[in-house]
């Protein structure tokens, strides 16, 4: 009888150490997988933030042309100065 039971409680181990296998592999598996699609997302938004900061350079210029064409538009005034604006007590 004592047999018996010892052979069915080493099969009880070795059943429930598959088991504990099987559920670590599943879960390797479940963050192997979100790891790969984060890298994935990583690599899209460095695409993006590169082509925004280009898209930034390109804006800049634009925008420096189209002051520096207003700028050479109008006289250049130098009595602009803003003291003249308060007055004097």
């Amino acid at each position: 009888m004592n047999e018996l039971a010892n052979g069915s409680s080493g099969l009880t181990s070795i059943i429930a150490f598959a088991v504990v296998i099987i559920a670590a592999l599943i879960a390797w598996y479940f963050v192997n997988r979100a790891s790969v699609k984060a890298n994935a997302q990583i690599r899209l938004l460095e695409a993006l933030l590169e082509e925004q900061k280009q898209q930034n350079m390109l804006l800049r210029r634009l925008t420096d042309k189209v002051v520096g064409e207003e700028e050479a538009a109008e006289p250049a005034d130098e009595d602009k100065d803003f003291t003249r604006l308060i007055p004097e007590r």
